[in-house]
């Protein structure tokens, strides 16, 4: 059964998927970048093609999204996926549905935060990617080398994952709590995990010890400035890769938002951030 891992893009997915890698999938709890294939996303174009489905057919794809988890679900064990969609409903096709996921961790982040990381990481400006954050918009395009993701705006995407909570499936996980108290944070995303698997949870202390020094923010740079990181982007312009582990907790929306855009945000997230604390 699939455990979703789901956020808005530079959200703290990354940071979460690292820590389940390097404790599910490691011998010792230390991290390295290759543990991450362990958890892919969804949707990916390469899950479709192994099923014979055709890449450039929105509405194939999107009517076969649970056939393709259902597949996934034949190993027979606890799947991780990452996801930056919505969940969504499209002319009645589900992006899942609770017989095929177990339950849903959602890692939100501060948006005005948010728009910084992003505008840095897709080399933007902060106006562009503050009406990305308010006014929607989708991953990618049907062309045979990729697939869409729907990620919608900001406050959509938080809200349509509730729908595991109505269920008691369902985990919200603060960017910033996983920052200021990675140890908390991790422990609580673990006890989530064995409750919804519905057996006893017994912590592996010396894994968990490791996965939180092996995943610290440092280290990950480290990793990056040693062997590069698939998922960083490539500046169309230099061609080159640009950093992916670039401000990591450091990124302040205090200093480095525009005071227009800041109140754009407020204005457009006002019920969301104060429900989460933002404000």
């Amino acid at each position: 059964m699939i455990i979703w891992l789901a956020s808005y893009p530079k959200s703290g997915n990354t940071l979460t998927r690292s820590l389940l890698a390097s404790y599910f999938f490691s011998a010792d709890g230390k991290f390295n970048f290759h543990q991450l294939q362990n958890i892919p996303q969804f949707p990916d174009i390469s899950l479709f093609k192994r099923y014979g489905l055709n890449t450039k057919d929105e509405q194939e794809l999107l009517k076969n999204y649970v056939f393709v988890q259902k597949q996934i679900n034949k190993k027979n064990s606890i799947q991780f996926l990452k996801t930056h969609s919505c969940l969504f409903n499209i002319n009645n096709n589900p992006f899942t549905n609770l017989n095929v996921s177990l339950g849903a961790i959602y890692i939100v982040r501060d948006p005005r935060n948010v728009l910084i990381s992003a505008a840095h990481h897709y080399q933007s400006t902060q106006k562009k990617t503050a009406d990305y954050l308010v006014k929607g918009y989708n991953i990618g395009k049907y062309d045979g080398k990729e697939i869409v993701t729907y990620t919608g705006d900001w406050a959509f995407n938080y809200n349509s994952w509730k729908s595991f909570r109505e269920v008691n499936k369902y985990l919200l996980i603060k960017y910033e709590d996983l920052i200021n108290d990675k140890e908390k944070s991790f422990y609580k995303i673990l006890e989530f995990i064995y409750a919804i698997k519905n057996i006893d949870f017994v912590l592996d202390k010396k894994k968990f010890k490791n996965t939180l020094q092996s995943t610290d923010f440092q280290n990950m740079q480290k990793l990056e400035n040693e062997g590069g990181f698939v998922e960083a982007i490539t500046d169309e312009e230099t061609g080159k890769k640009i950093k992916f582990f670039n401000l990591g907790k450091k990124t302040e929306w205090k200093k480095l938002l525009d005071p227009h855009l800041k109140s754009y945000i407020e204005k457009a997230f006002r019920k969301e951030m104060i429900e989460l604390g933002y404000l």
